[in-house]
C-alpha cells in the first residue's frame, strides 16, 4: 500500500488536558483508519494548563499501546495541519448538540478553506458526554486522585497535580 492509498486521518484538539472522552475517540477512530495523527492545537490566546509539548508527551504516552496513533503539534488552521498531514479526513469528537452546532460552523469555514477535506464526527460514549478539558480543570484542586481518574486517564493525574500546585 502507497501512502496515497493509506487512509489517514486527523483528529485535532487542544487536548488540554486529555479526557477519557478524547481517548474513547482515539480509540475508536484509530480502529477505522490506517493512520491515525492525533493533532494539538496550539491557541496563543488561550491560557493553557499544558505546554504544547507536555500536551504531545502526554497523549503519546497515554496511546503508547496504539501502534497507529501518531501525535504532534501545529500552529495555525487544523484544516492546513490536515493538508500537511496528507490527510483528507478530519476527526472531531462531539459530546452534546452544543458541540454539534460549534463544530457545525467550523466544518461550514472548513470546507471553503479546503473543499477536499471531510469532516467527520464521533460521538464520545454516553459516559464521556458531560467531560471536558474545561470541567477538569475546575475540579482538579478539590478532587482526590480516584475521583479525577474518573475524568482523566489515571497516568497524567500526577502531572496534572503538579501543575494545581
Amino acid at each position: 500500500m502507497t501512502a496515497a492509498d493509506s487512509r489517514i486521518a486527523v483528529y485535532t484538539g487542544s487536548f488540554d488536558p486529555l479526557t477519557l472522552g478524547h481517548l474513547n475517540v482515539i480509540q475508536r477512530s484509530s480502529r477505522l483508519v490506517d493512520r491515525l495523527i492525533v493533532g494539538i492545537g496550539v491557541n496563543i490566546e488561550k491560557q493553557s494548563m499544558f505546554s504544547p509539548e507536555e500536551r504531545v508527551e502526554l497523549v503519546e504516552r497515554v496511546t503508547s499501546d496504539i501502534p497507529n496513533v501518531d501525535v504532534r503539534a501545529f500552529y495555525g488552521l487544523a484544516v492546513t495541519f490536515v493538508r500537511e498531514c496528507g490527510a483528507r479526513l478530519m476527526l472531531r469528537g462531539v459530546r452534546s448538540l452544543g458541540d454539534i452546532e460549534a463544530e457545525f460552523t467550523m466544518t461550514l469555514a472548513n470546507r471553503k478553506l479546503d473543499p477536499e477535506i471531510e469532516t467527520l464526527y464521533l460521538m464520545a460514549d454516553d459516559e464521556f458526554s458531560h467531560v471536558s478539558s474545561s470541567l477538569i480543570k475546575q475540579i482538579a484542586a478539590l478532587a482526590s486522585d480516584d475521583e479525577l481518574a474518573r475524568f482523566v486517564p489515571r497516568e497524567i493525574v500526577p502531572d496534572i497535580r503538579r501543575k494545581i500546585r
